[in-house]
């Protein structure tokens, strides 16, 4: 496993190192680096690191969320409050019809399989879209409009929604019925996971402040660490509550790291941002070259060209749903196709999901999982380097 652990850390360091050198960026090079290291190409990853994969993609997740809560400014957010709610819904709703329309006659699936297809591929990557939104915000590009902060905003949300209807659809296909408590368990999981996340930023925010008051000071360092628990504890809770009660794990993370910016004083706050941001150096790499080691690179050939032509077409309606989501704000027509490159990018969830139907044996599992595959292939690296190319010529730059 320490072996396995070597390979992605300096192989994936050095790829990504490649790519910069290239004007690319990184993610390309990790991405790459876990497909050739992962199990349908080299299979040189250890057996073990493959199977905590997805725990470990949720640490790296977690600590980047922390790092994106610690920049988030509510009073910007607020400016912005209806197109971020807007961001969370419609374009995946937009992609989905897509799928549903388009799907049957390009792919040959039915409009059910279709449907379960559009929610594996709806889901926006928000480990591609909220390490660079969080850039922008510290060198406040785009920040006098709180354009990074809606669209972080849109894209946690983002993924609560597809996989509710990825769970429903899936269900329908099996034979099942459509399942109407889990689209009203949507506001709930967001707004208990908001609650739970305010909670245990208030009761960590007394606790240092009782332990400073007491002159038993706590270093930046171990409450680094605190925080981090308390984060892993949040997202535990979503899964000891599985069945009782949703709740939003990571809009929790998020929501805590929200409470602590808030009452703690900026330099606190900045300082622990600072240290997130530093163990994101490390995270970035495991989270990326682990995702592509979960992709199953065979099955882009599979997919061929008529799957590009989908994945394109969706993507194409899916940018009308975010321009949708900008109507009547002050947003310039620049401003506005940056967040359709930002909205395009899937990795994390297609990578998680991608595969449930062929495991569930479905008939269109294989050309789902195709799809998916192509989806992260695509778009990607292509979100990422629309974002990394053109966030300076369209956005403003805040004195």
């Amino acid at each position: 496993m320490l072996t396995s652990l070597s390979l992605i850390i300096l192989a994936g360091l050095a790829m990504g190192a490649v790519c910069a050198k290239l004007k690319l960026p990184k993610i390309i090079g990790m991405l790459a680096t876990g497909i050739i290291l992962g199990p349908y190409v080299l299979d040189l990853l250890d057996p073990t690191i493959l199977s905590v994969s997805a725990e470990l993609r949720k640490i790296a997740l977690i600590i980047i969320l922390l790092k994106a809560g610690l920049s988030l400014d509510l009073d910007d957010l607020k400016k912005v409050g209806r197109p971020a709610v807007l961001l969370s819904f419609v374009p995946a709703s937009c992609e989905i019809i897509a799928y549903i329309v388009f799907a049957p006659e390009i792919l040959g699936v039915t409009k059910a399989e279709a449907a379960v297809m559009g929610a594996v591929l709806s889901a926006v990557s928000p480990a591609v879209v909220v390490p660079r939104m969080v850039q922008y915000i510290d060198t406040k590009w785009g920040t006098k409009k709180a354009i990074p902060q809606m669209i972080m905003a849109g894209a946690s949300c983002d993924d609560i929604f597809v996989i509710v209807l990825f769970t429903t659809f899936l269900g329908v296909v099996q034979g099942g019925n459509a399942n109407i408590k889990a689209f009203a368990d949507i506001p709930i999981s967001i707004l208990t996971g908001v609650m739970a996340g305010c909670i245990m930023g208030g009761l960590l925010y007394l606790f240092f402040e009782t332990a400073y008051a007491r002159k038993n000071y706590v270093r930046n360092s171990m409450k680094v660490i605190i925080i981090l628990g308390a984060a892993f504890l949040l997202n535990s809770i979503e899964e000891q509550l599985d069945g009782i009660v949703a709740v939003s794990g990571l809009l929790a993370v998020v929501s805590m790291a929200c409470v602590l910016k808030k009452k703690s004083p900026v330099f606190v706050s900045k300082r622990l941002s600072e240290k997130f941001g530093k163990l994101w150096l490390a995270a970035e790499v495991v989270l990326f070259v682990l995702v592509g080691a979960a992709v199953d690179i065979r099955y882009t050939l599979v997919a061929g060209f008529s799957s590009v032509v989908m994945i394109l077409t969706a993507l194409l309606i899916r940018s009308a749903g975010v321009l949708l989501c900008t109507v009547k704000t002050e947003l310039s027509w620049k401003e506005r196709m940056f967040c359709v490159i930002a909205y395009l990018p899937k990795a994390t969830v297609q990578a998680a999901i991608g595969a449930v139907p062929l495991a569930a044996g479905l008939p269109c599992g294989k050309i789902v999982l195709s799809v998916a595959v192509m989806a992260i292939v695509i778009t990607a690296p292509l979100g990422a380097l629309g974002m990394d190319c053109s966030y300076k010529k369209l956005l403003e730059k805040e004195n």
